[in-house]
């Protein structure tokens, strides 16, 4: 045997597990997820017979991403689309037209009853559908279900690998749904109010009996107002809010003034629109549950 010989069949070798990871890669269905929540579902559904690309990945704000040349790339190239829909998405017909995207698109939220919320358009505060279902576990399972049956759709030779992924995941969302109003049943009646930096937390406050406030008429894509900044201080003080939360898609400085003007004590960081990297406290869905539970229940049974 010569060195020649050995270089040789180790190049064969080589070669023919770098065309057997090809053709696994080949073979998994190409999914694109709108924002990172979004996306740990359809892994946690797929499994190993999806590949998922996020778009607007940990920490980012979907409401103001601006896609890229990049993304409508990827669009084009997948076969399945998730978006969570009731208007969270508001770029995403553009993208799908400028990529020319052909594949079938998933509404996950589908079967949700949306709620209504205030916005800013232009400065000036309206009333339009909530679309931050997911804060509501009962709406996750939903969710759930919906990709379950989108991958079904696009993969059916899958069908007993998604029942069963989906079937463990609800599982565990209805465990973590109790965990949850334990949780909360351990705040005094009068405790059970705060106010976050931006108004994504209607479903989760109507699903849990939390009073959630959040600044009238201000978003992600505007800044309060001198006025609106003292209606806010004047409803904490009038209703002895005890504790206010940023979010980690938000500019911190609004709270921050906040709670100098009224003493209310800075609960902590929560999770709403976007989970932190896979390394921080709000990796998955679920821990995005779990982190901000226990962030809301510390601050208002000790503030």
């Amino acid at each position: 045997m010569t060195k020649r010989f050995f270089a040789q069949a180790g190049l064969a070798l080589a070669l023919l597990f770098g065309f057997a990871g090809s053709a696994e890669a080949a073979d998994k269905v190409k999914t694109i997820a709108s924002f990172s929540i979004l996306g740990d579902m359809v892994k946690q559904v797929g499994g190993d017979r999806v590949e998922v690309i996020t778009l607007v990945g940990p920490d980012g704000d979907a409401h103001v991403y601006e896609p890229s040349p990049t993304d409508a790339r990827n669009l084009v190239s997948a076969s399945l689309l998730f978006t969570s829909g009731l208007g969270f998405e508001g770029w995403m017909d553009r993208l799908e037209k400028s990529s020319g995207f052909k594949g079938k698109v998933v509404v996950a939220s589908n079967g949700v009853k949306p709620r209504t919320m205030i916005e800013a358009e232009g400065g000036k505060p309206e009333t339009i559908t909530d679309p931050h279902a997911w804060q509501s576990l009962a709406n996750g399972k939903l969710y759930v279900a919906n990709i379950r049956d989108g991958l079904i759709a696009a993969d059916p030779e899958g069908k007993a690998a998604y029942e069963a992924n989906a079937a463990k995941y609800l599982e565990a969302i209805a465990k973590e749904e109790e965990a949850v109003k334990q949780a909360i049943a351990t705040l005094p009646k009068d405790r059970r109010k705060l106010i976050t930096s931006h108004d994504a937390f209607g479903y989760f406050g109507a699903a849990y009996g939390l009073e959630i406030i959040a600044p009238e008429g201000v978003s992600t894509e505007s800044e309060a107002s001198a006025q609106d900044v003292a209606k806010i201080v004047r409803q904490i003080k009038a209703e002895h809010i005890p504790a206010v939360f940023m979010e980690n898609i938000t500019d911190h400085r609004l709270l921050d003034q906040i709670a100098r003007e009224t003493g209310a004590k800075i609960g902590g960081e929560l999770y709403t629109d976007a989970l932190s990297p896979p390394d921080g406290p709000a990796g998955t869905y679920l821990d995005m549950f779990r982190h901000n539970v226990g962030a809301l229940t510390a601050a208002l049974l000790s503030s």
